[in-house]
């Protein structure tokens, strides 16, 4: 497998079983994995970028990490392997395999799109969605099964589910569909797609806007994901968070399979609040 820290780092592991952490329950740092997919030794991987490029990795130049280990510090930058335009950032890595379901993509402006898998092996980049100006992809995942919820999040706390289905596969150059109904001035800060016969979770964190001292407290929320119903595409969703006075957006948000992993911005992990039953509920301040 390959993997990728929050952090930025990739590596590869030689017996291709996902890291479950230490024994004694103990996090390290990096150990956050926010895409794994399977490859082998000699093979390529393709890394999704949020300007919708796709970009070839061969896995053969990526360091190896002894079966031992339970996180990513013994990595890579992933600027070593690949060159990325200024305010571009990796989102996924994703297999070149042209019999899977293809992969899914969410932009910031709402829109969806299922790729079709066609990847010319004589091309190094290849854009896997025209984007209009000014949006980007929030999230992309490699589709498994094709019986996934795709799930979008706003930064109005609204959270969207509903069956891949619903988005017809469509070439690379295409634009997608409308995926979210968003009001107005806001904007999505979460894509996934979520096995819905898997325990899984929606973790979001809200604040402010516009804040950028670390000092105000924020507050957080971890919720089953059950809790919210399939709405149609298009559609605006539920509530995922009531906001608490001094709070008007949600600034992080995630969905899907459990354990549900924080880490800080390098590496150290983060705890995260205990189950809150409502789907609409207020968060809990975070630690310091």
């Amino acid at each position: 497998r390959v993997l990728l820290s929050s952090t930025g780092l990739l590596a590869r592991t030689a017996n291709g079983e996902p890291f479950t952490g230490d024994d004694d329950g103990k996090r390290a740092k990096h150990d956050v994995i926010v895409s794994a997919v399977p490859a082998t030794a000699r093979g390529e991987i393709g890394a999704v970028t949020s300007a919708g490029r796709l970009l070839r990795i061969n896995v053969v130049d990526l360091p190896q990490l002894p079966e031992s280990t339970a996180n990513l510090a013994g990595g890579a930058p992933l600027a070593e392997f690949l060159s990325l335009e200024d305010g571009e950032t990796l989102i996924c890595l994703t297999t070149l395999d042209e019999s899977s379901p293809g992969l899914a993509l969410g932009t910031e402006q709402g829109v969806v799109k299922r790729v079709v898998p066609d990847y010319p092996s004589n091309k190094e980049e290849l854009e896997v969605i025209t984007l209009k100006e000014g949006d980007r992809i929030v999230g992309a995942v490699e589709l498994r099964t094709g019986e996934e919820d795709l799930v979008f999040i706003t930064d109005d706390a609204q959270l969207l589910r509903y069956q891949a289905s619903q988005v017809r596969p469509q070439g690379r150059p295409a634009g997608g569909m409308a995926g979210v109904k968003l009001t107005e001035g806001a904007k999505v800060i979460s894509f996934t797609a979520v096995d819905p016969a898997a325990d899984a979770v929606v973790f979001t964190v809200a604040g402010s806007r516009g804040t950028l001292d670390d000092s105000v407290q924020t507050t957080a929320k971890l919720t089953p994901f059950d809790q919210y119903p399939r709405k149609g595409r298009a559609t605006g969703g539920v509530r995922c968070q009531r906001f608490l006075k001094g709070e008007d957006c949600l600034s992080l948000a995630w969905a899907g399979p459990v354990p549900a992993r924080a880490a800080q911005k390098n590496g150290t992990p983060a705890e995260l609040p205990e189950i809150d039953p409502r789907r609409d509920g207020s968060g809990v301040s975070l630690a310091k």
